[in-house]
């Protein structure tokens, strides 16, 4: 079964006038029952940030929080002592934890900043935060489905682990270029075009389109023009550990 939301159909949070966000989940004021979770993935926002706006000092806990910098430059701060600048292509991986607070800026005084954010329900309860960021450069994407995240116990030195039994690829596709990835019984994905034209298992996906995808045993993606995209491989059922 696959299900399609088109770009104009995810809930688009405009008040402010230095974010522009679209949430494919229910999130802060925007409440939907219809769209609470997809399996363990929580949260899924798509955000435009204005140049030298972000997020203050707030808390998270107990999520696994991936943020993929698609266009511009993330200043990323922590109380943890952590501080970075997040590159375009680049994967941060924070481990809320017990508890953590953290700001997100566009660290450009000039340009936007474009980026999405994920929150994976954690595994286990209780955990030590932590944070990490890795770049993947678009070669290693290039017409294949890239493993950028993978479980902890998943022994894979490329990609970053988290407390969850998901994983997530990014792949950058020219135009004809197909991939295929193999869904294991049990397992459902979520799949997204950041951006261009692609056909997944024959339905025509577009900019912004996301496919929410359970018992199906194989994903095939075709590239209509040059596209930008994301996978998540995720578990039907997962437990939280106290």
């Amino acid at each position: 079964m696959i299900e399609i939301t088109r770009s104009n159909e995810h809930y688009h949070n405009d008040d402010m006038d230095w974010l522009s966000s679209y949430w494919h989940f229910s999130f802060d004021h925007y409440q939907d029952p219809q769209k609470m979770n997809f399996g363990p993935l929580r949260v899924f926002n798509d955000d435009i940030v204005q140049p030298g706006t972000g997020f203050g000092f707030h808390p998270h806990r107990d999520m696994e929080i991936i943020t993929y910098v698609i266009d511009g430059e993330l200043e990323h701060q922590d109380n943890q002592g952590n501080k970075g600048i997040v590159h375009p292509g680049e994967i941060q991986r924070m481990t809320a934890g017990t508890g953590i607070l953290h700001s997100e800026y566009n660290h450009s005084k000039e340009k936007p900043l474009r980026l999405l954010q994920l929150w994976i329900f954690a595994n286990k309860r209780g955990l030590k935060p932590s944070w990490e960021q890795k770049q993947f450069k678009k070669e290693e994407r290039q017409d294949r489905l890239l493993p950028v995240i993978v479980p902890e116990q998943v022994a894979d030195g490329g990609a970053l682990h988290i407390h969850q039994d998901a994983s997530i690829y990014v792949s950058s596709l020219n135009k004809g270029a197909k991939v295929e990835h193999v869904m294991a019984p049990g397992r459902k994905a979520y799949v997204f075009v950041i951006d261009g034209e692609a056909s997944l298992n024959g339905n025509a996906l577009k900019t912004r389109d996301s496919a929410r995808l359970e018992n199906e045993s194989k994903i095939s993606l075709s590239a209509a023009s040059p596209t930008e995209l994301i996978l998540l491989d995720l578990p039907e059922k997962y437990a939280i550990n106290y």
